[in-house]
Order: C-alpha cells, then structure tokens, then sequence
C-alpha cells in the first residue's frame, strides 16, 4: 500500500515536471527563458522543453481596459509568461487637462503600440502599460497646455503627431514601437459647452446674415445691371430711329428741293428774262398775307404797301398775257390808283366817342 502512495506521488511529480518543462507557443508569441536568473533565449512558437529547476520562463505585467456587463469599463492589471507580438491597443480613462487659456477639459487617449523587441520590454522597464500610460497622460498635458481651447479643438491631427513622436522618442529604449496615438473625445465643461454652442449659433445667424445680403447685393448689381443695358439699347434704338427719321426728312427736303429748282426752272423758262423773280416775289407775298390774318385779333390796314404789291400783280398779269401769245388782244388796263395813304384810327376817347365817319379805318 505504501508503495502505491510512493508510486502515485512520484507519477505527479514527474507529470508537474514534465507540465513545466514542455510549453507550446501560439504563433506571434514568445516566452523569454531564464537559465538559473539570467536571460538565456527566446521561445518561439512551437514546441519548447525547458530543462527543469534550471530554466523558466519570465512573466511581464499587462493591463487590459473592458467593461462590466453594467457598462461600468474597468482596467484589469495582471501578469503573463507569453509576451504578444501583435499590435496592441492601450486604452485608459480620461484625464483632465489645463489648456493655455485655463480652461479644464477632459481628453480620453487612445495608445497603439507593439513590442518590438521582448527581451527589452522584459528587463529595460518594470511595468511596460503603466509606463506607455503615464509617459501618454504627461505628454497630453504637456502638449494641450501649450494651445488654447479652440485651437486644442481643431487641432486634433497635430495633437496626435506630437504626441507619437513624443512617446516614440521616448519608448524607443524600452523595444516598443508605437504606430499610432488618437484621442478619442475632448469634452469641455458644461458652461464652456453652453457658450461655445452659442457663439456657434451666432456665428452661424452671422453667415446667415452676410449671405443674404451678398445675395441682395447681388440681385441689386445684377437689376442695375439689367436697367443699365436697357436704357443703352433704347437710347441705341432711339438713335437708330433718329438717324432714319433725319435720312427721311434729309431725302424729302431733297426731293422737294429738286421739284421746287424744276418748277423754278420751268417758271424761268416760260417768263421773259428778268421777271422770273418779280413773279416769285409777288407769289409769295399773296401766300403770306392769310398767315398774317389767323391771329387772334389781328388787324391789318390797307393798303399795305398797296402800290407795291398791286404794281407786282399788274406786272405779273402783263407777264401772263405777253406769254399768252402775240395774237390775243390786249386787255384793257385800269389806271393804277393813286396811293392814298391810310386812315388812322384816332386813340382819343373824345375822338372815339365822337362817331367822325371821316376817322374810321378800314378792316378786314
């Protein structure tokens, strides 16, 4: 019976043994072996014997971010033998940061690292998470309490950059390779959030504002414009219809002009030499005296000179019947009356109230 416990300890032993000494690695993992406390080589993925109470793996701390079936996300820290060559997210909880302009936000960071180098993440830093954690939390406040607010806002993609390169530079000793550093959410106090909210709402009436009234301004040029354009095409228009109008006119004084130079020309040619114009004087004369009567109250006295004008028409009938021909008879001519002159209207109120025969004038 003895023998049996014996024999059933010593198969635990060797089997405890024989668990220690065989590991298998996962593909893109590793496991750094220690030779009696001294780092001796890396375990890749596969099949590793280690000897014994002489060689055994090292553990590193990690940290994991999830969250609770409650939602509540929590950070769990532990330890592990196997060191992932996978990129990595390191994600931590947002932190309160000062900007330039004393305003207190809060940043939630989000870290992407991977392990370059595992014997240095093993032994160049103690808790390689806690240290990309903290070098990140330093470097944010860092970087944010150099800018302003609104600059810190829209400043995200340089925020990033420095802080990469930042981290980068410094974890470069420890066998990490950080690929990318994201900052997930920038919230502002409630008050700040208020007044910012309403400096956007006014920004916003302002652009509103300053469209319509380039809109307006628009509409305006583009009505002056169009009256502009109008007003030249109808003065084109109008001087088009000017320049026509005056060719008109132009061509029919022309053409009157010439049928009045062939009716003088007639005239000239049908008269003796010499009486041509004596009969376009008289002509003329006879033609204006209706235009001197059509006024209001009008009054003309006769003769004016009478014995002018009928000496005009006796010549123009002796020039009529001379070109009648020799063979016709000569009218007798009447005697051309003596000038009188013309009777004056007396002004006097006696004289006009008098009635004298002898003073009255002559109208026609």
């Amino acid at each position: 019976m003895t023998g049996l416990v014996v024999l059933a300890v010593l198969l635990l032993i060797a089997g405890s043994l024989v668990v220690s000494s065989v590991k298998i690695i996962g593909q893109a993992e590793v496991m750094v072996i220690e030779r009696l406390g001294r780092f001796h080589r890396l375990a890749r993925s596969g099949l590793n014997i280690l000897i014994p109470f002489v060689e055994r793996p090292r553990s590193i701390d990690v940290r994991y971010f999830e969250a609770d079936p409650l939602g509540v996300k929590k950070i769990t820290a532990g330890s592990t033998t196997r060191i992932d060559l996978r990129e990595q997210v390191l994600n931590f909880p947002s932190q309160p940061v000062i900007t330039k302009d004393n305003v207190t936000i809060d940043i939630d960071a989000v870290l992407y690292y991977r392990v370059a180098d595992p014997q240095k993440a093993t032994y160049a830093i103690q808790n390689l998470p806690y240290a990309l954690e903290t070098l990140t939390r330093t470097t944010l406040r860092n970087i944010v309490g150099d800018i302003e607010l609104d600059q810190t806002l829209a400043s995200r993609d340089m925020i990033n950059k420095r802080m990469r390169e930042v981290i980068e530079d410094a974890s470069i000793g420890w066998g990490v390779d950080v690929t990318r550093v994201e900052l997930q959410s920038i919230e502002p106090p409630r008050d700040i959030q208020q007044s910012m909210e309403l400096v956007m709402r006014a920004e916003r009436e302002r652009r509103a504002a300053v469209t319509g009234a380039e809109a307006s301004k628009r509409a305006a040029i583009l009505e002056s414009e169009g009256q502009r354009e109008a007003q030249v095409r109808k003065a084109e228009g109008e001087r088009e219809a000017a320049i026509l109008r005056a060719q008109g006119l132009a061509e029919a004084r022309l053409a009157m002009a010439n049928a009045e130079s062939e009716a003088i020309r007639q005239i000239t040619a049908s008269l003796p030499e010499g009486q041509a114009a004596m009969y376009l004087l008289g002509l003329k004369y006879l033609e204006a005296l209706p235009t001197l009567a059509q006024g209001k109250g009008a009054t003309i006295f006769l003769p004016a000179e009478a014995s002018g004008v009928m000496g005009a028409i006796g010549g123009i009938r002796e020039l009529l019947r001379s070109a009648g021909g020799a063979t016709a008879a000569p009218a007798p001519v009447s005697p051309r009356p003596a000038y009188t002159p013309p009777a004056v209207r007396s002004l006097h109120p006696a004289d006009s109230d008098s009635g004298d025969a002898g003073s009255a004038a002559s109208e026609r």
